[in-house]
């Protein structure tokens, strides 16, 4: 979610509010993503980087990030929607890390998945995952010849839920600056000019609409997948047939 700063200084605000006006999109998003039949939506909150900003802005974002997690957990809960953060809680406050307990379990059971990285980054999520493995290989005698990429992502950030299929970047960057890089090896890549807080709910319906009609091979060719696709579908008729 890139352009909040530069969206304030547009508009002659402070950096905090360009933040806010940040949050405030989120529920147009979690919205969008409802209406769209997506299940599971991760944003990139506060990456391992972002520790460099300007301490005043870091303080800030901490005390933005609680106030949104108090104040939005009965809400989602209400809306069916499961709460997550992802990252390293080693830094934040006992505080926060409550306030972060607290609205995942309230949240518990829901049917669409909002994930929040804060303290996030893919080379950390990356090295977690190959520490939480190693210590498996010492303690508990695990025979590194079954280690393999599907073990790997059980011990990755989001290792129980579906591949991620469309990465969006807002504020006219063309990287994915260290988010989810184990998981986007098959993603989609969109890129959009528009600065996160005038990311509006149209503009993720033409994302999504724009992913809806690219052709995912997954290393095959257009005829293969013609072949495979053809295969499952007469497989799916078969029954409704009989």
């Amino acid at each position: 979610m890139d352009g909040n700063n530069r969206w304030a200084k547009q508009r002659v605000l402070s950096g905090i509010a360009g933040h806010k006006a940040g949050v405030e999109r989120l529920r147009d998003m979690l919205e969008g993503c409802r209406e769209c039949n997506v299940d599971v939506l991760t944003v990139f909150a506060f990456s391992s980087e972002n520790w460099n900003r300007p301490s005043a802005e870091v303080r800030g974002l901490m005390s933005l990030f609680e106030h949104y997690l108090v104040g939005e957990a009965k809400r989602l809960k209400k809306e069916n929607v499961r709460l997550r953060v992802i990252g390293d809680r080693n830094k934040f406050d006992k505080k926060l890390v409550k306030s972060i307990e607290k609205a995942e379990l309230l949240t518990i059971g829901g049917k669409q998945t909002f994930n929040i990285a804060a303290d996030y980054g893919g080379r950390w999520d990356i090295v977690n995952a190959a520490k939480r493995i190693a210590a498996s290989v010492k303690d508990e005698g695990l025979d590194i010849d079954t280690i393999d990429e599907e073990l790997f992502s059980t011990h990755t950030a989001l290792a129980d839920l579906p591949p991620v299929d469309l990465l969006i970047r807002t504020g006219g960057e063309s990287r994915v600056s260290n988010f989810l890089l184990w998981q986007l090896a098959y993603s989609e890549l969109y890129f959009s000019d528009l600065l996160w807080p005038d990311f509006d709910r149209e503009a993720l319906k033409v994302a999504i609409n724009d992913f809806a009609a690219r052709e995912r091979r997954f290393g095959l060719t257009s005829e293969q997948l013609c072949h495979v696709s053809g295969k499952v579908l007469d497989h799916q008729k078969g029954p409704s047939r009989a």
